[in-house]
């Protein structure tokens, strides 16, 4: 008889994304004439790059010519775009990678729901709160997460990023296997400098975790004391993998595109004591169940590092950045606390009036025909906040903000 895997029914819900459209969904079909302004789920609003079109026309045409059609291509990435990459996102900051530790894949959420494949099913899990859903659902999903009571999982470590911490997580109490990072982070915004990242750098070579380093965001980092990858920090390839995505940096959102590095220094053991490289399984585990991104997007990757797709790349980012200030700005005018903004394009902040995070969500949508999410979603600490994105076009972030006002 066919059996579940019954860890899927400890699953709370629905996705906190797909809860979202539900909500919005039904507003708006009982209320059609509403003109909704979505800051809410992080989608990007500019077309892409000149560069990047230009890249993806040319290799729609190689695909139409039998000299230079391409069927089924490496598991792992082409070696043109790893090559790029190594070239353009770690050279220049004095990390020295091996294309081989390069995998592309069709977004970060991808491997950083798969990458728990590869690792034992009795490993404990270290979170910072709020985070991402997406952690440790799939670690639900896995059976390392425990029971679920009074919002949060009995085999899960939250370190809460709190205003009294000034949302810098503290190391955690007892030894984690597996620790979540992401910075910039997704929701709050915030970021952490070069000091912090050694502490959880040093926690993890000491205690022998793995460290899963989403930095989806680094585009956005504008102050030199925050690094831009996990591997600027002495020691970090021995504990950690760095999870990349396109979809933010270059508004790849619809072509789905990014990479993950594994190290081939990062090894864990096998219970019979034998050291094994995590590299050679993550390449086997992509070789059996990933069949690669499509060869025209991964040429429409390689664009962005070009000098013309460096340049207009950068001129997207400024554009969300811009708007990103502008909400910073008017909201904290408006008396609320707001965080994040600066290194991130996500506005963190604090609903007025204790109100929690689902009441102020309902408010901004009924009142002012905004949809924003609520931090709950993201974890027990996120009660009690809301974050808006800054990917909008001008016009509405700036007409939401003068509703607001």
């Amino acid at each position: 008889m066919i059996t579940l895997n019954e860890h899927f029914l400890q699953l709370q819900k629905n996705y906190l994304f797909a809860d979202i459209a539900q909500k919005v969904a039904a507003y708006k079909e009982a209320h059609p004439e509403a003109d909704l302004i979505r800051l809410g789920i992080g989608d990007v609003t500019r077309p892409l790059a000149p560069a990047v079109i230009k890249a993806l026309h040319e290799a729609v045409d190689e695909m139409a010519s039998a000299d230079t059609f391409r069927g089924y291509g490496p598991e792992h990435g082409y070696e043109f775009l790893r090559q790029a990459i190594v070239a353009g996102d770690f050279a220049p900051r004095g990390v020295q990678l091996d294309a081989d530790e390069i995998f592309i894949n069709d977004g970060a959420k991808s491997d950083t729901g798969n990458f728990g494949d590869i690792l034992g099913t009795d490993c404990t899990i270290c979170v910072t709160d709020p985070i991402y859903p997406v952690y440790i659902d799939s670690n639900v999903m896995g059976g390392r997460a425990g029971e679920f009571a009074n919002g949060a999982w009995s085999r899960v470590t939250y370190c809460p990023c709190t205003e009294q911490n000034d949302f810098i997580p503290a190391l955690p109490a007892q030894p984690a296997d597996m620790i979540y990072l992401c910075y910039p982070n997704n929701p709050t915004g915030t970021t952490l400098c070069r000091e912090e990242l050694e502490k959880w750098v040093a926690y993890a070579l000491e205690h022998g975790s793995l460290l899963l380093y989403d930095a989806a965001y680094e585009a956005y980092i504008s102050r030199p004391d925050v690094p831009h990858s996990i591997y600027e920090i002495e020691g970090a390839k021995r504990c950690a993998v760095e999870f990349h995505s396109f979809s933010k940096t270059a508004g790849f959102t619809g072509l789905r595109c990014g990479y993950t590095v594994v190290p081939k220094q990062l090894t864990v053991r096998a219970k019979s004591g034998e050291e094994v490289q995590l590299n050679q399984l993550w390449n086997r585990r992509q070789c059996t169940k990933f069949n690669g991104t499509a060869y025209i997007v991964q040429r429409a990757a390689a664009a962005i590092y070009t000098p013309e797709g460096r340049t207009q790349v950068k001129e997207t980012i400024d554009y969300y950045m811009t708007n990103a200030s502008l909400m910073r700005e008017k909201l904290t005018q408006m008396g609320l606390k707001v965080y994040g903004g600066i290194d991130a394009p996500y506005i963190w902040f604090k609903a007025p009036d204790d109100m929690g995070s689902w009441d102020y969500f309902e408010h901004l949508l009924h009142d002012f025909h905004i949809v924003s999410t609520p931090g709950v979603g993201f974890g027990p600490a996120g009660e009690g906040y809301i974050r808006l994105t800054a990917f909008g076009t001008r016009e509405n972030t700036l007409a939401a903000l003068e509703r607001l006002k």
